[in-house]
C-alpha cells in the first residue's frame, strides 16, 4: 500500500476536501480547460476530458460549472495561457514527491514550489530526479463491503493489483483500461470513491515518524498552492505518525 493511499485516505476522513471546496473546484475547471484544450471538446473522442467530467462529478461538482470549463476553453482564449508543467523533489527523510500543476506563469509557480519544500524541510530537485519511480496506473477506489468477494471479481475482470485499505478497496489498471472496469463495477453496483488516472510508485521509502509527520504536513501545504493539480509521493507512514496526522493534523 502506498504512503500516497494512506494520506489520500485520511484526508477524505477528516473532509479536507468539504474544506477547501471551492478552491477543489478550481482544480476541477483546470483540468477539464486543459483535456479540451489537448483534445477538443467532444467527451466521445477526448479520453482525458471523459475522465476529468467524471472527477468533477464524482467531487459533486454541479453540472452548470463543468459545462462552463468545457465552453470557455473551446469557445474563448480565456485560460489558453495555462502551462502544463511537473515539479519534483524529496521530503524529509528523502521520499520522492511528483507535482502536477497548471500555471500561466511558470517562474512564480516555481518559486511558490520551492518556498514550500523549503519551509517543510524538503527540497525542489531538478528536471527528472523522481519521475522514474513513478508510473501512470488507473486506480478504482470502492467502499467495499465484502472486499474479498470484490477483489476477486475485480481479478477477474482485469485488475491488475488490489489493495484494503481500511473500510475501502483501491484497484489498478492499466490507464486504458479504466473505463471498461468502473462501468464493470457500476453495473455491479459498487459504491465508487473515485477512479482517475494517477502516477503510482514503484516502490516505497519508509520513514520514520518525525519525518513522516513532517512529510504529511508538507504534502498538505504542496497540495494547497493553487496551481498545483496534484501531489504524488512513494513515501510510506508508520502507523504512530498516521494517527498522529489523524487528530491533530
Amino acid at each position: 500500500m502506498s504512503g500516497h493511499s494512506k494520506w489520500k485516505t485520511i484526508k477524505r476522513q477528516k473532509g479536507t476536501a468539504d474544506a477547501r471546496r471551492g478552491q477543489l473546484f478550481t482544480k476541477l475547471s483546470r483540468e477539464i480547460e486543459a483535456a479540451v484544450r489537448q483534445g477538443g471538446a467532444s467527451q466521445e473522442t477526448n479520453f482525458r476530458l471523459r475522465l476529468a467530467v467524471q472527477k468533477a462529478r464524482d467531487n459533486d461538482m454541479p453540472m452548470d460549472n463543468i459545462e462552463r470549463a468545457i465552453k470557455r476553453s473551446a469557445g474563448r482564449a480565456e485560460g489558453s495561457s495555462l502551462i502544463e508543467t511537473t515539479y519534483e523533489g524529496y521530503s524529509p527523510g528523502g521520499a520522492a514527491i511528483l507535482l502536477e500543476a497548471l500555471t500561466d506563469n511558470r517562474n512564480r509557480t516555481a518559486a511558490e514550489v520551492r518556498n514550500v519544500f523549503s519551509r517543510g524541510n524538503g527540497s525542489l530537485g531538478e528536471s527528472g530526479c523522481v519521475t522514474w519511480i513513478f508510473e501512470p496506473k488507473g486506480v478504482i477506489t470502492v467502499a467495499a463491503g465484502d472486499a474479498e468477494e470484490l477483489a476477486l471479481y475485480v481479478i477477474d475482470a482485469g485488475a491488475e493489483d488490489v489493495k484494503v485499505i481500511d473500510s475501502s478497496l483501491e484497484i489498478h489498471t492499466r490507464p486504458e483500461e479504466l473505463e471498461g472496469l468502473r462501468r464493470a463495477l457500476e453495473e455491479r453496483d459498487f459504491a465508487i470513491v473515485s477512479a482517475e488516472v494517477l502516477m503510482v510508485p514503484k516502490s516505497v521509502v519508509m520513514l520514520d515518524e518525525k519525518a513522516a509527520l513532517q512529510t504529511l504536513r508538507l504534502l498538505d501545504k504542496l497540495e494547497e498552492l493553487d496551481e498545483v493539480q496534484r501531489v504524488f509521493t512513494n513515501a510510506d507512514f508508520p502507523d504512530e505518525a498516521l494517527e498522529k496526522y489523524r487528530t491533530q493534523g
